[in-house]
């Protein structure tokens, strides 16, 4: 008698050489967010010394809203390409790609009109940094869809690669800009570098992005997709309206100080902000060839990242104040008293993305949708409110309680969703 899934799979630990696969994979993850994380901490530190505090919370206001932006162009294109295509025949993936990466490229090209119009008619740093932001959006996108297609097909060594290229392009590009000095000068500097890699990602996989078929993908998958687009824009919406509160309560300096505090944490941070690249399909994978070990997976995934955030905060304590004045310049003196808020807040976010993957790869999109909107309804109220009794080290506090909590919601809807599946009635195939 072998007992069988729910679809008629059959249910095995993985075996030695499908272990190294995933360890292999997974290792190509971390470089690539190792990359993807040096890159983002160079370019938020360069810039935070080269403009102070005022000016680098414009710069700020830019990079939050491009957060907002990713997160609509991975709910409708790269989220479900990686939940449904992964592992999948070539033909298969390929053809996925295309459409994928085409809607991505669709989405730049709309929204980033819409930032273009805004920033012209806002005008001053402000309405310059936006309207470099709405010129560099596509290939911004398109970028960041290729890393979720080499994933998917399990080939994370390239996007590692074009993070690299992505990287070495930054370096002449924010030279430039240095040499300008401007909030937009900085903004086209890293869009611009963007572009570059997207275009190098197009040479990768052998692939033109078709917009053509962007309405096809976008009726195929609106089950997921639009489902993720909400949940996905309570993240990085939440965060904008922190940001957009946060200046108008406190003042625009106050928005540079927590970024600059966000990037002492910066590893932790960008791996985050892209941990679905590798764990939603290795979740998806662990799901098919053992369902029963989905929440030991989830469980060592998060629990690990928050371990690390903890750690690298303890770490940031330690440091003498002549190192941090190296790195951010005069921003230091006031992030450092956000260290602890920050460094909890980054903890608990990473112990849910544990559980977030988990929901993802199970496709309870509706599960995943409901904590998403609680956690960033409170992640606003937190952020907000502690920023009206308690300034900026208010706003850090309550964002942190927020997210420690947010996490434990997260958890309570994967073991629900767990349960669900597990009381499945399980067909078993009498062998003679």
């Amino acid at each position: 008698m072998t007992a069988m899934s729910a679809q008629g799979e059959k249910t095995t630990a993985p075996t030695g050489p499908a272990r190294r696969a995933i360890a292999g994979r997974l290792s190509w993850g971390l470089a690539d967010q190792a990359a993807s994380s040096l890159s983002n901490f160079v370019v938020g530190v360069y810039v935070a010394r080269s403009l102070g505090v005022t000016a680098f919370g414009v710069f700020s206001l830019a990079w939050v809203t491009y957060g907002v932006v990713l997160s609509v162009s991975r709910g409708l294109a790269t989220d479900p390409l990686v939940v449904r295509f992964s592992g999948v025949s070539d033909v298969s993936w390929r053809g996925a790609v295309a459409r994928s990466s085409g809607t991505a490229l669709g989405v730049g090209g709309v929204i980033g009109a819409a930032c273009l119009m805004v920033g012209l008619a806002v005008g001053g740093r402000v309405g310059s940094a936006f309207a470099g932001l709405g010129v560099m959006v596509p290939g911004l996108l398109l970028q960041d869809a290729w890393r979720f297609a080499f994933f998917a097909a399990g080939t994370g060594r390239k996007a590692f690669v074009n993070d690299l290229v992505w990287g070495v392009a930054l370096v002449p590009a924010m030279v430039l800009a240095a040499r300008v000095g401007s909030v937009a000068a900085f903004v086209l500097a890293w869009g611009g570098s963007a572009a570059v890699a997207a275009g190098y990602g197009c040479f990768q996989s052998g692939i033109r992005p078709r917009m053509t078929g962007a309405r096809e993908w976008l009726r195929e998958h609106r089950d997921l997709g639009y489902r993720y687009l909400v949940e996905n824009v309570g993240v990085s919406g939440a965060s904008q309206l922190r940001a957009y509160g946060l200046g108008a309560i406190v003042g625009v300096s106050a928005v540079g100080v927590v970024r600059g505090a966000e990037l002492l944490l910066g590893p932790f941070m960008a791996v985050l902000m892209g941990l679905s690249l590798v764990t939603v399909a290795e979740a998806a994978q662990v799901l098919r060839r053992a369902p029963h070990r989905l929440g030991a997976f989830c469980l060592v995934l998060g629990g690990g990242q928050a371990v690390a955030a903890l750690l690298w905060g303890g770490a940031l304590l330690l440091m003498p104040d002549r190192f941090g004045e190296l790195v951010l310049g005069d921003v230091w003196h006031f992030a450092s008293k956000l260290i602890v808020p920050v460094t909890l807040g980054v903890a608990g976010a990473g112990l849910g993305t544990g559980a977030a993957a988990g929901l993802r790869a199970l496709a309870a999109a509706r599960r995943s949708l409901r904590c998403q909107l609680s956690a960033s309804t409170c992640y606003v109220i937190g952020g907000l409110g502690g920023a009206a009794v308690g300034g900026t080290v208010g706003s850090a506090w309550g964002v942190a309680a927020a997210t420690v909590g947010g996490s434990a919601v997260w958890w309570l809807q994967l073991r629900s969703a767990l349960r669900e599946r597990h009381h499945i009635p399980i067909r078993e195939v009498r062998t003679p």
